[in-house]
């Protein structure tokens, strides 16, 4: 069996599970936020339970817009809260949360083995911990916080090996918009992709969960990697839960192996409306940006900001643009505080904004006017996406958006003067 398909029996109580099977599915999390939660709780309580299946396994992360932007979304974070206080639920105040996806694995509530649903398709983002993480709409969210469990189709599993070094700036973020322009947002339509290779076993886990984030961007079920010694370290710093380590098999079946050499990436840059839409940023030409905006569940991390505070100290940012750092959560934001980053930061002009999803899906603190574009460390460009329909967005990883900003237009930091 592949990874997803060792996760999946072992959660189903079988031996053994293959491609298209229909299963019912044990969860070990199940997540929510400010946005989907009010549609879970609705849901939930239409079922006539009165307690969920178990509080320490239900978790609602206020992030999408909070610090709350309008009534409405302080309404919304309201019924969240009051539901997990009612519930003995896990629930992050402002001043505590983070991007969901920054903060779960941060605070020890996912673990390698598991299986985590969550209503946000960024719930794949857990994959890199060598677990199943798949997201899934407030309705299932609702009966799976009633029962514990799901039901599901298995997916096949598409494996991608990457192999070679590296050039310069070049790391999780174009790996996968390269395999995305590659295959295409619909390549992995309702496919595991497991991802492995030398290229990968020296990646940091920051940009394993980067490109674990981005598989739903091909159309993808999950997205995993082995829990190799980084994984299971960075767990027991946070954690003495016990854990369950997979293996694929060595004869694992798959729909197909893809085979990637890093020396032949360059960094990547996804023009507008599609993650797929990639090409190398020597052959961006010359885009004139608006904004800059560095962070979200993809890239908001503390390897991230490290990145963008190495391509931003000393220089400042280009007087025709924005440049909005978001740091992934507090302990982000702290680690960032300590390292000097956000010193760097507001010394080049960039504005830094509590953690929030903010701008990534047209929220808060940085919407796009019309005509505008972006170079945005986040997963989506579609069209109104940041904003305005007719703005657009281009994805890149920490360093291109930095050495943009500085610029004024899209660069590879190394063409910086």
């Amino acid at each position: 069996m592949t990874l997803a398909e060792m996760i999946l029996a072992a959660h189903s109580g079988k031996t053994r599970v293959t491609p298209g099977e229909f299963i019912e599915v044990n969860v070990d999390m199940v997540l929510s936020n400010d946005i989907t939660g009010p549609i879970a709780i609705r849901e939930f309580k239409k079922i006539g339970v009165n307690r969920v299946f178990n509080p320490k396994k239900v978790v609602m992360v206020p992030d999408h817009f909070t610090p709350n932007k309008d009534i409405a979304s302080a309404e919304q974070a309201k019924q969240v809260r009051e539901f997990c206080k009612e519930q003995g639920c896990h629930y992050f105040e402002v001043g505590r949360v983070g991007i969901e996806h920054v903060l779960l694995h941060e605070e020890g509530l996912v673990l390698p083995g598991e299986v985590i649903i969550g209503a946000d398709s960024h719930t794949c983002t857990y994959g890199a911990l060598g677990a199943f993480g798949t997201g899934m709409g407030s309705t299932d969210i609702a009966s799976a916080m009633a029962t514990g469990h799901i039901w599901m189709k298995v997916p096949s599993t598409i494996r991608f090996n990457y192999y070679g070094n590296p050039r310069r700036w070049v790391g999780g973020k174009d790996f996968i918009l390269h395999a995305i322009g590659d295959i295409g947002v619909d390549g992995a339509l309702y496919a595991a992709m497991e991802f492995g290779g030398e290229a990968i076993d020296w990646l940091s886990l920051e940009g394993r969960l980067t490109m674990a984030n981005m598989a739903i961007e091909a159309g993808g079920k999950a997205g995993l990697f082995y829990a190799d010694e980084k994984t299971v370290s960075y767990i027991k710093e946070r954690t003495n839960r016990p854990f369950t380590v997979y293996n694929p098999n060595p004869d694992a079946q798959y729909e197909k192996v893809i085979d990637y050499d890093v020396s032949d990436i360059e960094p990547q840059v996804a023009f507008p409306h599609l993650p797929s839409n990639t090409r190398p940023v020597s052959q961006a030409g010359h885009i004139k940006i608006d904004q800059a905006v560095i962070g979200s569940c993809t890239n908001g991390r503390i390897e991230d900001l490290r990145v963008a505070a190495q391509v931003l100290k000393g220089r400042q940012v280009a007087s025709s643009l924005r440049c909005i750092i978001i740091p992934g959560s507090q302990s982000v934001y702290m680690q960032a505080l300590k390292e000097g980053l956000i010193e760097t930061f507001i010394a080049a002009g960039c504005a830094v904004s509590a953690p929030t999803c903010g701008p990534c899906l047209g929220g808060h603190m940085g919407i796009l006017a019309s005509g505008e574009k972006a170079i945005a460390t986040t997963n989506r460009n579609f069209v109104g996406r940041m904003g305005s329909p007719k703005s657009e967005v281009y994805l890149s990883s920490p360093a291109v958006a930095a050495a943009s900003a500085i610029s004024g237009n899209i660069i590879n930091p190394d063409d910086l003067a």
